[in-house]
């Protein structure tokens, strides 16, 4: 591909030190959380939120149990400095959350960010300046030492602000765009802001390395923050934080290399949006911790509710693939997945392991609100008996024999592929109905008496046959047999009995029970009829009528 000439590698990798972190092979405690949806992914919406959607999304942020949220840029619009104003004075803001606003170095945007914070209980303010080679040079013409300046002014007017503001106040810095940022610079600018702002144990100062602009390898951003974490000044009172965008695909790897690397704290959004590719998505952050242990301190039990509300609020689409909260990320359409999947939930409800080990399924979609039924095994022309199987016993209770579930799997496929769509649970289940349960088209039962007459039994059964009522009478091993022997007085000895199989169903069925009947043809090839009677004796008649109905009806097909 032409064009790879113009472009190398921006980012400046730290001097060799010790990487300690690399030997850690997984994150063994939730991070501070902070949600910028209110900012980042409020700007990068078509059409920004209205202030009452800002107010169902900050609700729904806290419900979820975010401690800290970015509300915005108080002096950038109206809309923004009403939020603010409208959390604060309707006290919807509760005593163990911190509100987050973003202000640039410069004085009348801090005086109208303070103004927009009064009263606040627990407000974090957020300063800013841009620091990387590329936007020194091209976009502020200016030397390092005037970008320090810049830095050092804001955090004077931010100290200054605070002393005469009402309201609990914390600092935070960001060196904007420090991916493209020469690390001792970074780590010069960081010091000098955290000179002024002097952070104590009870008044620590937050220090953020966004990832403003994705540049490198996952790893090579979190050598950095290593670096930045053993170089800053009073590490003890500083907050590292993280501020991953996705345009690498790797914001997920950035935040958790990263926290490995030493950060405390992660900055990002549901769903990861935000400007160009993104945010790093915290739903997914808090997930994969989760899957391995780890309680992510946020509640993301009902993700189909949290999806639902997102999608209505900002207009955007959650992808159906996206990790956890996409809409076919547990689904199963394969055969042998469905299968896997069958038999790991049996193996569960068999053995009840301690932890969760199903194959493909790396998370108990129950877990985060999913419903296994119609989220996991889905129904498609690539799907297998095992999938098929497992939907009809766990959706409808019917325990299909093997040998019956590959013909109805094999049925269930060739309408999907005629259709060119997946069919829903209700779908196959009417298939199931219609093709095998109780079927009366040629043959139907009227009436069936049994009386035992040495040592077997004596049958009186009366049929419908072609629109004729007839009564046959047949002795038997048993009543089924003694039925079936009637039946063949009738119809001629068209096959061969192969096998018969019974179960109740589920109390909602209203204590039902389900017989399961297989007839061999004269090739040698089975033919199923299911029968369902609150009569044990009445479903499996029903049972074996229905496979002579289809045998019949195959027989008139092959005749014409």
């Amino acid at each position: 591909m032409q064009g790879y000439q113009n472009y190398t590698r921006q980012f400046f990798e730290p001097p060799l030190q010790d990487f300690d972190w690399m030997k850690k092979s997984y994150i063994d405690h939730a991070p501070r959380w902070c949600s910028v949806d209110l900012r980042d992914g409020n700007q990068a919406l078509i059409t920004p939120m209205s202030l009452e959607e800002k107010l169902e999304f900050f609700r729904l942020l806290v419900q979820i149990g975010f401690k800290e949220i970015e509300i915005g840029f108080p002096a950038a619009s109206e809309t923004e400095y009403t939020f603010c104003r409208t959390l604060i004075e309707k006290q919807m803001i509760p005593d163990d959350v911190s509100i987050q606003v973003l202000t640039q170095a410069r004085e009348h945007i801090i005086a109208k960010t303070f103004d927009a914070l009064r009263g606040a209980k627990n407000a974090v303010i957020h300063l800013y300046n841009s620091t990387s080679l590329a936007q020194r040079e091209q976009v502020f013409r200016k030397s390092r030492a005037e970008i320090i300046e810049i830095a050092k002014t804001g955090a004077h007017l931010c100290k200054s602000y605070r002393e005469k503001t009402q309201g609990n106040f914390r600092f935070e810095y960001s060196p904007e765009s420090f991916t493209g940022t020469e690390l001792d610079f970074a780590v010069e600018i960081c010091n000098e802001v955290l000179a002024i702002w002097k952070p104590t144990a009870e008044d620590k100062v937050i220090i953020n390395l966004p990832v403003t602009v994705s540049v490198s390898m996952p790893h090579v951003y979190a050598n950095q923050v290593a670096y930045m974490c053993k170089h800053l000044k009073g590490r003890e009172n500083v907050v590292i934080s993280l501020h991953p965008h996705n345009d690498r695909g790797c914001a997920v790897a950035d935040s958790e290399m990263g926290l490995l690397a030493g950060a405390d704290r992660i900055e990002g959004t549901l769903f990861g949006n935000g400007e160009r590719t993104g945010n790093v998505d915290i739903i997914t952050l808090a997930m994969n911790m989760y899957s391995q242990g780890v309680d992510p301190q946020l509640d993301f039990t009902n993700l189909p509710k949290i999806t639902a509300k997102y999608e209505a609020i900002t207009r955007m689409h959650v992808y159906e693939r996206q990790p956890y909260s996409g809409q076919l990320v547990f689904a199963a359409f394969s055969g042998s997945h469905q299968d896997a999947i069958a038999k790991g939930m049996h193996y569960r409800g068999e053995n009840a392991p301690a932890y969760w080990t199903v194959p493909y399924l790396p998370l108990n979609p129950a877990d985060v609100g999913r419903v296994y039924e119609t989220d996991v095994i889905r129904i498609n022309s690539q799907s297998g008996k095992g999938g098929i199987g497992y939907l009809m016993q766990t959706m409808f209770s019917f325990d299909l024999p093997q040998k019956m579930r590959e013909e109805f799997s094999y049925h269930v496929k060739h309408i999907s592929d005629v259709r060119h769509c997946e069919l829903q649970p209700q779908e196959v289940y009417e298939i199931f109905r219609e093709e095998y349960v109780n079927l009366t088209k040629t043959l139907s039962l009227k009436e069936v008496h049994f009386r035992p007459q040495g040592g077997q039994f004596f049958a009186e059964v009366t049929l419908e046959y072609r629109g004729e009522t007839i009564l046959q009478e047949a002795y038997g091993n048993g009543r089924l047999d003694a039925a079936e022997n009637a039946i063949k007085k009738l119809i001629g000895d068209r096959y061969t009995f192969d096998s018969y199989s019974e179960h109740a169903l589920e109390e909602h069925s209203h204590s039902s029970a389900a017989s399961y009947v297989s007839l061999r043809r004269e090739d040698g090839s089975l033919v199923w009829g299911v029968g369902v009677d609150t009569d044990i004796i009445v479903s499996s008649i029903y049972a074996l009528i229905s496979a002579i109905n289809r045998l019949l009806e195959e027989t008139e097909e092959v005749s014409k």
